[in-house]
């Protein structure tokens, strides 16, 4: 049996690096003609010379916010804001609501979110049955794991959520191998069996998401005998990473290019350093050029242990939208950037607020590899300039700022 979805997973990097920037130009010309949306947003952008990570660097980042104003402005017409270039029918079985709401339309083609790589990696086979207990109601989440494992040849049978005897009830009796879902109602179900005495021996693994998935709890169902695996997904973006067997971080999708962003900005970080997760889709019925999660992550040295050759990124570490407000008016990551761009000196720059609620104190501080005289006046009237207000300035050595990800650090008393 192979140990891997398919040969796409093994390529040489290089050789995935030229194939996905080969597909761009063609995906970027799409959007622009399709997508209402992507033609204002990349209006006048040369959709042939997209062929790097520089180029696609240069790209406005689409954030969620963004996407949800676009949506709203154009309803009912069009409730995806211009962004879908899919037509309702046979190409559109369903539409899904996430919060707010955002509406997001799924695809005919088979394993559409392409989840069936993330299972595949967690042990899934043709021929199990696997309990689905994502939710069925209205959002995707269920339906993306369920095309996946349809994809691999599983059978499955839709739990939902809630109801948790009924469905210790139907894994007693139909002995499903695998499990779909959130790690916390994983966790009630095993719990709440072993009150009960019921009897969930057949669940031997797992897929989880939508939470976080520490460790700890990977451990404590391991111990009763569940090996759990986290992927990655959002409902915009189908799978963006997966976990594989070698438990070192989340191997990066096929069908994804992913780029890790300062928060606040559209600026590629160096490798290793935590920065606002940003992906770029092939899909041609929802082409999102450089969407950005509003999730926090960072890339990994090297390749899998397991012989899959693609980017590797830390998980969730996580949100990145950590706009604040001091003095009655909001500052948002992307002054602090702003700020920080105005200096050639400076490598890294961070503003901590701290003080207590209605004496907020603000400091700005930056790494700079050479300080020179006059800097951190200088610093502190471009504060004033960007924020419209004033704080002390520290110019730090390199490397002394923490690799959080974090841009604005709210250190406020609020007792």
């Amino acid at each position: 049996m192979s140990e891997h979805f398919d040969t796409l997973e093994t390529r040489p990097p290089p050789e995935r690096e030229e194939q996905l920037f080969a597909s761009l130009p063609a995906q970027i010309a799409h959007a622009q003609q399709a997508s209402p949306a992507y033609g204002t947003i990349l209006a006048g952008v040369g959709a042939a010379g997209i062929r790097s990570r520089a180029a696609l660097a240069k790209l406005p980042v689409t954030r969620k916010h963004e996407l949800f104003e676009r949506q709203q402005a154009s309803r009912p017409g069009d409730p995806f804001g211009g962004f879908s270039t899919l037509v309702r029918g046979p190409a559109m079985p369903r539409i899904f609501a996430s919060p707010g709401p955002i509406y997001e339309p799924e695809g005919s083609s088979r394993d559409y979110w392409r989840a069936g790589r993330a299972l595949f990696a967690a042990g899934f086979r043709s021929g199990e049955l696997v309990h689905n207990s994502f939710s069925y109601h209205m959002t995707p989440g269920a339906f993306i794991m369920e095309s996946g494992a349809h994809a691999l040849g599983c059978t499955v049978f839709p739990a939902g959520t809630g109801q948790t005897e009924q469905q210790l009830q139907a894994i007693a009796q139909l002995r499903p191998l695998a499990y779909m879902g959130t790690p916390s109602f994983l966790r009630i179900l095993v719990e709440t069996a072993a009150k009960l005495r019921s009897d969930i021996a057949s669940l031997r693994k797992g897929l989880v998401g939508g939470e976080a998935f520490p460790p700890s709890l990977r451990d404590w169902f391991g111990e009763r005998g569940l090996d759990v695996y986290q992927s990655y997904a959002t409902a915009d973006l189908g799978l963006i990473a997966y976990e594989t067997s070698a438990r070192q971080g989340l191997v990066v999708d096929e069908g994804v290019i992913l780029e890790i962003v300062r928060p606040g900005t559209g600026e590629p970080v160096p490798e290793g350093e935590v920065g606002e997760v940003v992906v770029t889709t092939l899909n041609a019925g929802y082409p999102l050029i450089r969407f950005g999660t509003g999730d926090l992550s960072a890339v990994l040295p090297g390749t899998d242990p397991t012989g899959r050759t693609n980017m590797r990124i830390k998980g969730w570490l996580g949100r990145a939208d950590q706009t604040t407000k001091v003095r009655g008016m909001f500052v948002h990551p992307g002054q602090v950037a702003d700020i920080g761009r105005r200096f050639p000196e400076v490598l890294k720059a961070r503003l901590v607020v701290s003080g207590e609620m209605a004496n907020d104190v603000m400091t700005f501080q930056v790494e700079a590899a050479e300080p020179v005289a006059g800097l951190e006046a200088r610093i502190g009237a471009a504060v004033r300039d960007v924020t419209k207000l004033r704080a002390d300035v520290q110019v730090l050595q390199p490397g002394s700022l923490p690799n959080d990800g974090k841009v604005i650090e709210d250190a406020r008393s609020y007792r």
